[in-house]
């Protein structure tokens, strides 16, 4: 930090797809700019699933397609409901390329490397201790004894808000904010990979998997092939966690459960002689827009990416990448509005929180509010998942004589001893929530 200079225009404390994206396009625009983070190498810290909608992040980078580290470009859409060794799967074929697979330390080093090359400074292994604020207004970040000054500086540090705590803006982490995920990336080749999930050297899957992979806590499993790996990994949410660990209901640590997710006889064909080449766990936004913090704005400070809670998981559909660039987009635009109307002012800087309020993304975690609430019922992830296998296995386990839907659902209603109006009410909560 001795090394750099001690002023900038605008300090980006978080070098993932958030804050990189923020950094670019303010170096592009002449913004003197610093990109900090704490992570060792490009992209360290970076852990996730495995997806990202394409769109938003050719919105910064255009030549994204041609030379981004994209894996694979999803063409496949699996739904698996699991309930011991019984699996129901739904499979779509999708008709354009609208997501890709990715490696996240690839990607979020990829989108660092172009914050330099448009003259942004980058720093790394660099923890930033606290935002200093002077006379009411954030003036700049001290790291030790080193205090850089900025006009502004963007928050994009992630889902553990360690800064925005100190500074009062949120609270501490609870167990009601946030998931567990925990993921193994497996070795396979990619012909092997190809011909065990049945798609072309051009295809992707993505894959969510709900049921026992979780031992019915609320949150799922998720499979997604990449060039020649395969990730694969559970998600728990952590509150519903630690009840059922409480109640006994939840008996294996979090690493025996993605274990038994890889051994399942269903899915350990996939990758039948893998190896295991990479294993990580992370901490994830649950909740989306009541994750937020109070105001995405303050005087000289805006908040991006996982910080302001900008992630959507609607059990069906999981966007936080590319949400996170939309959002370090709109905080780039909106200092680059606020210089030329009068100055970086704390006023001028609010355009930011409309542009926010005006996005596609803010409107997507307002619309689907409902599902995500969805996602944290335990009765939806304990109880349907059995059902379901038992009113097919009803239909198509037979020897002689053959059941009517009617006699198929009764008999798995007597077997998870569901009555009827509780299978009704949780329908309709599906429903609703979908």
């Amino acid at each position: 930090m001795a090394q750099i200079p001690m002023k900038f225009d605008v300090v980006v404390v978080g070098a993932g797809p958030a804050g990189s994206a923020a950094a670019y396009l303010l170096a592009k625009k002449g913004f003197r700019t610093l990109l900090v983070d704490r992570g060792r190498g490009l992209g360290d810290k970076e852990l996730f699933g495995g997806r990202v909608y394409a769109q938003p992040l050719r919105d910064v980078w255009p030549e994204l397609d041609k030379e981004a580290p994209i894996q694979r470009w999803v063409t496949r859409e699996r739904i698996s409901v699991v309930s011991g060794d019984n699996v129901i799967t739904v499979e779509y074929k999708a008709g354009s390329k609208k997501s890709f697979t990715a490696l996240l330390p690839q990607l979020a080093s990829w989108m660092s490397r172009k914050a330099e090359q448009a003259g942004a400074v980058f720093v790394n292994e660099v923890t930033v201790d606290e935002l200093v604020v002077k006379d009411g207004k954030f003036v700049g970040v001290r790291s030790g004894s080193d205090v850089i000054e900025a006009d502004v500086v963007i928050d994009a540090e992630g889902v553990n808000r360690l800064l925005l705590e100190r500074a009062g803006i949120v609270e501490r982490l609870k167990p009601d904010h946030i998931a567990l995920g925990v993921k193994e990336v497996l070795r396979t080749g990619a012909p092997q990979l190809e011909a065990a999930f049945g798609i072309d050297s051009d295809e992707g899957v993505a894959w969510v998997v709900v049921g026992d992979v979780t031992r019915g806590v609320p949150g799922g499993g998720f499979i997604y092939t990449n060039k020649d790996t395969v990730s694969i990994g559970v998600v728990l949410h952590l509150r519903h966690a630690l009840e059922a660990v409480e109640k006994g209901i939840l008996k294996d640590h979090v690493s025996e459960l993605v274990e038994g997710f890889r051994l399942h006889p269903f899915f350990r064909k996939l990758w039948k002689d893998a190896t295991i080449s990479e294993y990580g766990a992370h901490l994830t936004i649950e909740g989306g827009l009541k994750f937020s913090p109070p105001r995405l704005v303050y005087p000289g400070l805006l908040i991006v990416g996982d910080a302001a809670g900008f992630l959507l998981s609607t059990g069906v559909n999981y966007r936080g990448v590319d949400y996170a660039v939309y959002s370090g987009k709109l905080a780039a635009e909106a200092v680059e509005y606020a210089r030329d109307h009068g100055g970086l002012t704390y006023e001028n800087l609010k355009a930011y929180e409309e542009k926010v309020k005006g996005s596609f993304m803010y409107r997507d975690l307002i619309r689907h509010t409902a599902a995500e609430a969805l996602m944290n019922n335990p009765e939806l992830f304990s109880k349907l998942p059995g059902l379901m296998t038992k009113v097919l296995a009803g239909i198509y386990e037979q020897d002689y004589s053959v059941k009517t839907p009617f006699e198929a659902i009764t008999e798995a209603l007597t077997s998870e001893g569901v009555d009827l109006f509780s299978l009704i009410s949780l329908a309709w909560l599906a429903v609703r929530g979908l």
